[in-house]
């Protein structure tokens, strides 16, 4: 990845140190997860006071996914310029703060300019989390990316908590989120501020602003399309999917979008465990046939349950392929992490509309049809994810899909 040196007088190797900054990242990503859960609880407010229609809010929501694909690419060069802690910090920051800006916009223009801003600082954040949480994997020769992601979707789920009770109790929007925002930002530099302290090899040349992927990346980044296109749609269409096509009454049909993330959490929280134990390889190969049979079981389900469980087994399936997809691009060759994050933002952005496209062509059953064609897609995908042999692998790459971790 091109910051392996750590500042000097910090003991960057220690066993302590190290442990240090594996619960530092964990609090980062819980701390990125909790902005996003914070907005999206206040969507209803936000699109009252700019005065939005559906048709515009829809639109004006594709503008976080614009901002975060452009932006990506130049948080190598962030991170090249000041160092992985400093870079993490300030990008960070501007994503804590950035979560105010929805709830000024007064107008659908400039609702797309703030969402366009918010979507490109989470963008360049999520790069720079990402690379530090696959470089102190490597250091302490484990998994740990699964539970990184996991800590994220537990920062989202206390996000849309806080956000649940300030949406009830009639806080206007731009109230909770200043506050929320000024209390994540503190969070966030105190977490930041114990992470590796990692800096670019003397006479390093600078990343590229944009430049064109390796094709590892981006075969690694279409099988992190497959996973987090399950994900969209499970989780914007499963309540939809149980009202309209299974007559699920409204509130079990809500309720089963809240346990579809809970899974996602448990089994992320859980994943690095597996991982270690079978590889990288072999765990998403499994997980792609659990989340075929999920979704084979909602197209045929004749009764709320089963789809309820057909989307659990999705959850379950998917979970961890995001995180391994980022540690796999970025050991794939010189800063590619940029390729699979900007295609897991796209995926998304296609996800909710494809399928209410497809929905509205045909069918819901059909929709999730094309999520079980995806799921299956990464059995067959699963081997993109092998580390390559050689020094570029690193020590710990190298064990990544043996059946066992060994600790270098």
């Amino acid at each position: 990845m091109g910051m392996t040196t750590v500042t000097a007088g910090e003991p960057g190797t220690g066993p302590a140190r190290l442990r240090r900054a594996r619960f530092a990242i964990a609090a980062v990503f819980c701390t990125h997860g909790a902005v996003t859960g914070s907005f999206a609880t206040r969507i209803p407010w936000i699109q009252e006071h700019a005065q939005v229609g559906a048709g515009t809010l829809g639109l004006a929501l594709a503008f976080p996914a614009l901002g975060a694909a452009l932006a990506m690419p130049l948080a190598g060069r962030v991170n090249h310029r000041f160092g992985a802690r400093a870079a993490l910090r300030g990008l960070l920051s501007l994503w804590t703060l950035s979560l105010v800006l929805p709830g000024l916009a007064p107008n659908p223009v400039a609702l797309c300019c703030a969402l366009f801003a918010y979507g490109a600082a989470a963008g360049m954040s999520d790069v720079a989390m990402n690379a530090l949480g696959v470089e102190t994997e490597d250091r302490l020769g484990r998994s740990i990316m699964s539970s990184l992601h996991g800590m994220w979707s537990v920062g989202a789920l206390l996000g849309s908590a806080a956000g649940t009770v300030a949406a009830h109790t009639g806080t206007d929007a731009r109230v909770h989120h200043l506050i929320a925002s000024l209390a994540l930002t503190a969070a966030g530099l105190v977490a930041v501020g114990g992470v590796l302290d990692l800096r670019s090899e003397p006479g390093e040349e600078a990343p590229p602003r944009f430049a064109r992927p390796p094709r590892a990346a981006v075969l690694i980044g279409a099988v992190g399309f497959c996973a987090v296109f399950a994900e969209g749609a499970s989780l914007d269409w499963s309540a939809v999917f149980l009202r309209d096509v299974l007559g699920t009454e409204a509130g079990t049909a809500a309720a089963s979008t809240t346990a579809f993330a809970l899974t996602m959490a448990v089994a992320r929280l859980a994943g690095d465990r597996i991982v270690d134990r079978f590889g990288a390889v072999r765990t998403v190969r499994a997980g792609g046939v659990l989340a075929t049979a999920g979704g084979l079981l909602v197209v045929t389900a004749g009764h709320p349950v089963a789809a309820m469980a057909g989307f659990g087994m999705i959850g379950l399936g998917i979970a961890v392929v995001v995180p391994l997809a980022f540690a796999a691009a970025a050991r794939s060759g010189p800063a590619p992490a940029q390729a699979p994050g900007t295609i897991t933002y796209t995926s998304g952005l296609i996800a909710p509309s494809a399928i209410g496209a497809v929905a509205d062509a045909t069918s819901l059953v059909v929709s999730f049809g094309l999520v079980t064609l995806l799921a299956c897609a990464l059995v067959g995908g699963a081997a993109v994810l092998r580390p390559k042999a050689g020094p570029e692998g690193g020590a710990h790459a190298l064990n990544r899909d043996e059946p066992t971790a060994i600790r270098p």
